[in-house]
């Protein structure tokens, strides 16, 4: 892998950890937003997470292709494993989320 390909691969890395990273964040307010009985504040935030994780997806998928069409070699440096596990982490704050606004909104309509 040239330098110049190391760089590339590097920043499409960083660009999908920053792209999950905000939807990570987004998720996690989702839920703070719930707790305080924001629902629709907390759905917003999950279609902003939304978006945020399909722009880190689009920048994975784009490496996922290269690899298939023979375009880069296939390695797996530590950057790119560490951008899969945080793509990987945030679907899983993302499906907590959901439940657990769920669960505040439950929750609020007994009180009600």
């Amino acid at each position: 892998m040239t330098p110049e390909e190391t760089e590339e691969l590097q920043l499409t890395c960083f660009e999908i950890i920053s792209y999950v990273g905000t939807a990570k964040s987004a998720f996690v307010n989702a839920v703070k937003a719930a707790k305080a009985g924001d629902f629709e504040g907390a759905e917003k935030l999950i279609a902003e997470g939304d978006t945020a994780y399909n722009g880190g997806h689009d920048a994975h998928m784009k490496l996922l292709q290269a690899d298939a069409a023979g375009e880069r070699e296939p390695v797996a440096p530590l950057i790119l494993l560490h951008a899969e596990d945080q793509m990987a982490s945030t679907e899983t704050v993302r499906i907590m989320a959901v439940e657990l606004i769920d669960v505040h909104r439950a929750l609020a309509e007994l009180k009600a």
